[in-house]
């Protein structure tokens, strides 16, 4: 469940419980179009939309990319490490922002993780056909700190950083804004929109987690009791077994391919639990990122597979290096939030027997011993509480098969013009567009209407609508490999 972790970690959440208000705050080439090269300012004066961009206070540039149709920046902004003591200190933030027309609406993304520095839209800012901007998760390097105060990487914390980037940014592009993210950082979208509910205008969160109550995982035990078929499971079963029968010359294997790639295992404690830790990974891994149909690449027979052919089943899947230090060390700050506010599932894979011997390890194991933590219950049950009765223009899209949708965000009676949709037989990579064609365009026409730019005929009949900009194969990929597969106990 690292890797799983690793995505919860597209797929890809933290502060204290108080509802507070944070303090607010290149030239194109010549064959692209005016309203991508300019922007008229509040005077009415042409300006460059660089210019705009980096006359508010704090932003600085990192660079621009060519992009064709859009500009596409790199930058900084200088952000508070304590909003509610902006006195007390500073720290930079990377934020990265596809500017399209300021006549056009805006999609907040995150990961809820490091933000990728190359052009991309996530798949709002496709059906939108508008501008994105896309925020680095505070603590995540390089936007860290230095010293880091680790109190200060909460839900809240984070939630003000997204509220300032917005106030900034707002007064450029005025038409509507939306949020979004996967996983982490659906999980994050949510918590914006429960602190600052007017500042977005709607809320596109994917395979987003909700542990509500940390010490209650049996939702997860069921669904890994039902998930798929038995067939599959039984594949799943048999080699994550041989793995820990075998734990002797396997491990031997492991200490050579620590010593092959420099990896230390300072932070776990020993190769011995790392070791186990990617084992006890491996079903919830599978399902996170793999559909059923990719079975058939199980060992059948695990029983008389080879050494290598269990080993390497399990770090495709699992990977062995996510509990070595150099693994862990990216995702400290997940790990923390995780064991200190979010919640992380502790599942019982009753088909191991006795064979584990440390169980589903805490988050508390994969975070450095000199940092502290100490959970916050209340945390995530304010959360939920608030969407049940709350909710409002809010889209939750799920994956069937996806461990992470065993607990997820539900409405309730207070909701208002909002959705919980789920995409047959998904993984964690589901979307709007794997979502059967009534929900599609349903939660498509939604989009459209919450971003003020639904057409005529889809406010006269929702099942016309459908994506404003053409698929890009470069923009609009997406690569759970490169998002989430980075460990999996990250969701």
């Amino acid at each position: 469940m690292r890797k799983a972790l690793r995505g919860f970690l597209s797929l890809a959440v933290l502060i204290g419980t108080v509802s507070a208000t944070g303090a607010s705050a290149g030239a194109a080439t010549a064959a692209e179009p005016a309203a991508v090269r300019t922007a008229v300012s509040d005077s009415g004066t042409s300006t460059d939309i660089k210019d705009r961009i980096l006359a508010i206070p704090g932003m600085s540039l990192i660079e621009e990319k060519p992009y064709a149709g859009y500009r596409y920046f790199v930058l900084n902004y200088t952000q508070p490490i304590d909003h509610r003591h902006p006195s007390k200190g500073t720290f930079k933030q990377r934020i990265t922002l596809l500017h399209k027309d300021t006549s056009r609406p805006t999609v907040f993304y995150t990961s809820g993780y490091n933000v990728s520095t190359n052009p991309s839209r996530s798949e709002p800012t496709r059906i939108i056909d508008g501008n994105q901007v896309s925020l680095e998760y505070r603590f995540f390097t390089p936007s860290r700190p230095a010293p880091a105060d680790w109190s200060k990487l909460d839900i809240w914390q984070a939630a003000s950083d997204q509220h300032r980037v917005f106030t900034a940014l707002k007064r450029i592009y005025s038409k509507n804004w939306l949020t979004t993210g996967g996983s982490k950082g659906g999980m994050t979208a949510t918590y914006f929109e429960r602190f600052y509910p007017k500042d977005m205008d709607g809320v596109v969160a994917y395979v987003a987690p909700n542990d509500v109550v940390n010490k209650e995982d049996s939702a997860y035990d069921r669904f890994f009791a039902e998930v798929g078929t038995k067939e599959c499971r039984d594949r799943l079963q048999g080699v994550q077994r041989e793995a820990l029968v075998r734990r002797a010359p396997l491990e031997k294997k492991y200490q050579q391919y620590a010593a092959d790639n420099g990896y230390t295992f300072t932070t776990v404690g020993t190769l011995d639990k790392a070791y186990e830790a990617v084992v006890m990974d491996y079903v919830w891994a599978y399902w996170q990122y793999s559909l059923l149909a990719d079975c058939d690449s199980i060992p059948a027979d695990a029983e008389n597979a080879t050494d290598q052919a269990i080993w390497d089943s399990i770090d495709s899947i699992s990977g062995f290096s996510a509990y070595a230090d150099q693994g862990l060390a990216n995702y400290t700050p997940y790990y923390y939030q995780a064991g200190t506010q979010l919640g992380s599932p502790d599942i019982k894979q009753p088909w191991l027997g006795k064979l584990s011997r440390y169980g589903y390890q805490p988050p508390r194991n994969f975070v450095p011993s000199s940092i502290p933590m100490r959970f916050q219950p209340s945390v995530m049950r304010d959360v939920d509480t608030w969407v049940k009765h709350h909710a409002s223009h809010m889209l939750y899209v799920y994956g069937e098969n996806d461990p992470w949708g065993a607990e997820r965000f539900r409405l309730g009676r207070g909701a208002r013009d909002s959705y919980v949709f789920t995409v047959a037989g998904g993984n964690h990579g589901s979307n709007v567009a794997g979502l059967a064609p009534a929900e599609n365009a349903k939660a498509t026409a939604a989009i459209l209407r919450w971003a003020g730019v639904a057409p005529a005929a889809v406010q006269a009949d929702p099942a016309k609508a459908k994506p404003l900009a053409k698929f890009d194969a470069r923009l609009d990929k997406k690569d759970l490999t490169t998002e989430h597969r980075l460990g999996t106990r990250r969701p």
